[in-house]
């Protein structure tokens, strides 16, 4: 059975013969094996050029930003897979990604396509109001703003709005992140900080990354926090004490058995 568009079976990424493996427009044995670093490769893979010096400094900072925060859910669900699966590290990996959804490490992608609606609605304040009374008026929550944790303001943010400042990365989609940033407390009538689910994808779809492969950055950064946390646990294992102690917080309130 056929399902969708029959007619595109072309692929711009990469092919191979016998005697080679081309990349891109690259040979990948003499162009670019250890001649290109992989923040380099990355940005060459998923958008077909070479990111410029500033491009690449934004791309690296926005993934040493995202890479690493603790004991978060995706990281919880990847040791436990791991103890679970001491042999699995392929599924371990697996579960901690699939974890990265609309709250946690995945939200980049969420408040990067609400910035390009502020952006194409003018960008300026009185886009960015009328968007926040919108949201109001829903019941919705700002996407990019706000933290449970940084409740006085996330300090990944502010230091990678700091780097697109001094790189002059910072346009229009910065322009607007920090317009709801200053009108968000009074108009929610709460803090919202924004935070670095938001910061993310204002510099980088400033410096030029397409809003369609968003969620690659976290998900390629969180990768590398992930291998750190699987290695640990094969060395020094805490998902057994993690699920147990995850057991004794909850309480059974269902009916007692007959």
């Amino acid at each position: 059975m056929r399902i969708g568009k029959q007619d595109n079976a072309v692929t711009a990424i990469a092919t191979s013969d016998e005697h080679s493996i081309t990349v891109r427009g690259h040979d990948l044995v003499s162009d670019l094996i250890g001649q290109i670093d992989f923040t380099d490769y990355f940005w060459l893979l998923v958008c077909g050029l070479r990111p410029s010096d500033t491009q690449k400094a934004m791309m690296n900072a926005c993934l040493v930003a995202i890479a690493e925060h603790g004991l978060v859910p995706s990281v919880q669900a990847a040791r436990m897979t791991l103890a679970a699966a001491p042999e699995a590290w392929q599924g371990a990996m697996a579960a901690g990604l699939l974890g990265m959804g609309s709250v946690v490490a995945g939200s980049s992608e969420t408040a990067g396509r609400y910035l390009v609606e502020v952006v194409a609605a003018g960008g300026d304040e009185a886009a960015a109001i009328a968007s926040l009374e919108g949201l109001k008026a829903a019941r919705r929550k700002v996407p990019g703003l706000g933290h449970p944790q940084h409740t006085a303001g996330d300090p990944r943010a502010d230091k990678l709005l700091e780097i697109a400042d001094r790189l002059g990365v910072s346009g229009p989609h910065v322009a607007a992140l920090r317009h709801l940033g200053t009108h968000a407390p009074r108009i929610m009538n709460r803090p919202l900080p924004i935070n670095v689910s938001g910061a993310i994808p204002a510099v980088i779809l400033d410096a030029g990354w397409p809003i369609e492969a968003m969620k690659a950055v976290p998900l390629l950064a969180r990768a590398g926090g992930l291998a750190a946390h699987l290695y640990e646990e094969s060395q020094r294992p805490i998902g057994f004490i993690l699920s147990h102690n995850a057991d004794l917080a909850i309480c059974y309130d269902g009916k007692p058995a007959k």
